[in-house]
């Protein structure tokens, strides 16, 4: 299965960055968030992909959803796909966007993928096992390496979506050192031990966050929510508008008190 996350994340990074150079039109979403070309082919890829590899498993995909388009019983296992986390990044014409591809099983991310398209950054996550891999220009694996996480206290943090909370939680970390960056990608500088908490006290949805997530618990770290409970998938409320929403979290590495 993670062979087959790979190989649809590597296909549609590549008709990101297509679509990155040759330039496109914006458009809004219900809830104003931006949608582009990118987002919906690089959907189109993943999804083709996953449904002839695994009929039996159901998608929930970020713009399907967008479009109304109901999901099945998700009691057990099912797929969680962004194909283009961090569209402001894309539209700003920044680098940090990402192709997020998980499997979530009873509430938790057990499988994902994570690939920055622009910069080559790539990370993949099963249990037990994280690793950073090598991308050529041909978007062909051309190596990995395993990954784990660190004890430190360097925080990561939105470059799009920061909030006076997070800031505020920062300071209480006394961190002498921040890193900003875009999409799933703070995840995996966790994961990569280059950073070693991310908290998150602002709106993110379950696609955003379940193929990070699992890179990061398949290098030791955890993503928790403000209670200290394991942040799990899933989550539907249709009556109050909260399908597949996030509540606030806070992913860390190995040794950080929250």
């Amino acid at each position: 299965m993670l062979g087959v996350f790979e190989r649809l994340a590597l296909d549609a990074g590549r008709a990101v960055m297509r679509v990155f150079h040759e330039g496109c039109a914006v458009d809004s979403k219900s809830d104003s968030s931006p949608v582009t070309e990118a987002d919906r082919e690089s959907e189109k890829i993943i999804l083709a992909g996953l449904r002839a590899a695994y009929p039996d498993i159901p998608c929930v995909a970020e713009e399907e959803i967008a479009a109304g388009i109901a999901t099945p019983d998700l009691d057990r296992a099912f797929f969680l796909v962004d194909p283009l986390d961090g569209t402001k990044e894309f539209v700003n014409r920044r680098t940090d966007f990402t192709v997020n591809i998980a499997l979530v099983r009873h509430g938790v991310p057990e499988v994902g993928v994570v690939f920055a398209p622009c910069t080559g950054r790539f990370f993949s996550g099963r249990a037990g096992t994280a690793e950073a891999i090598d991308v050529d220009g041909d978007y062909r694996i051309a190596g990995r390496r395993p990954i784990t996480v660190r004890a430190g206290g360097t925080p990561v943090a939105s470059r799009s979506h920061n909030t006076p909370e997070t800031e505020a939680f920062i300071r209480d970390l006394g961190a002498t050192e921040i890193v900003s960056i875009g999409s799933s990608l703070k995840f995996c500088l966790l994961a990569a031990a280059e950073a070693d908490v991310y908290p998150r006290f602002g709106r993110t949805m379950e696609w955003d966050t379940a193929a990070g997530d699992a890179v990061l618990r398949a290098a030791g770290g955890m993503t928790r929510t403000l209670d200290g409970q394991p942040l799990v998938y899933g989550k539907r409320n249709q009556a109050t508008d909260t399908d597949f929403a996030n509540p606030y979290f806070i992913a860390t590495g190995k040794g950080v008190e929250v």
